[in-house]
């Protein structure tokens, strides 16, 4: 495990005990108590916990995990997604991506596409509510990049809020990617933010396709708020470690299951 994947941990556990010991974690991580306590402190600078004796309590300004420390989870499987969703986009595209660690890699996958590439004037226009996704694509002189607007979240650089609306409102796209937080074949897609929900679910409302990007550690879960239900889904797009039976219920429920 490397510290990214470290600080992410550290962080998971926290999110869901409230506090956390040295010792144990330690045990629990098989590196030292030093290693834990040098963690914790790094993530005491940045305000992400408080620090006590002995070990942390998450601070009255904790919530979802920041995106930076998001980006070591499960990468080639996200690597892989990006890549399979990218495969799907046609030259002359209107494309929909919200935030997140895996709609990144869709973006990613998006630049290099030789399809796309090559021109001097955008073929491809990508509508994104994310700030960091939009400083990618911002220098590909192939993209033409069109920004919902709204209040930014430090957590994941997305967008939201009444502002977000209003471009949403005036455009239609031909697909969009959902990065989500849990995707369940019965309920549907989730996210941890009922703000970043409400906008991904207009983003849907607005495509021809909704397509979900998601690794297998998202199926079968739930968040805070919905997104869509299950029948809005298209095609979801994940990794081949996805359990056989929760594949088959996503199907019974009419996605399209892709495997990467």
């Amino acid at each position: 495990m490397d510290r990214y994947e470290r600080l992410s941990t550290l962080l998971d556990l926290l999110g869901q005990r409230g506090k956390v010991d040295v010792d144990d974690l330690a045990g629990e991580l098989t590196v030292s108590a030093a290693t834990i306590r040098r963690d914790l402190d790094h993530l005491a600078d940045q305000q992400l916990l408080t620090r006590t004796r002995g070990g942390a309590v998450a601070n009255n300004v904790a919530y979802d995990l920041p995106l930076r420390y998001k980006t070591a989870r499960h990468a080639s499987e996200k690597e892989r997604i990006g890549r399979g969703a990218a495969a799907m986009v046609a030259r002359g595209s209107v494309v929909g991506l919200n935030g997140g660690t895996t709609t990144t890699e869709v973006a990613r996958a998006l630049a290099v596409l030789p399809e796309l590439n090559g021109a001097d004037e955008p073929t491809l226009t990508v509508v994104t509510n994310a700030l960091n996704i939009a400083s990618e694509l911002a220098v590909r002189p192939h993209v033409k990049i069109v920004v919902t607007g709204g209040v930014a979240r430090q957590a994941s650089f997305e967008l939201s809020g009444p502002l977000a609306t209003r471009i949403l409102d005036e455009i239609t796209m031909d697909l969009v990617f959902l990065g989500v937080d849990a995707v369940d074949p019965v309920h549907g897609a989730y996210a941890h933010h009922e703000g970043e929900a409400s906008i991904n679910r207009l983003m849907a409302e607005r495509a021809r396709r909704v397509v979900v990007t998601a690794d297998s550690s998202k199926l079968g879960g739930h968040a805070f708020a919905r997104i869509c239900p299950a029948s809005a889904i298209d095609t979801l797009i994940t990794d081949d470690a996805a359990p056989e039976e929760v594949v088959a219920a996503f199907e019974a429920e009419g996605v399209t299951v892709r495997l990467v």
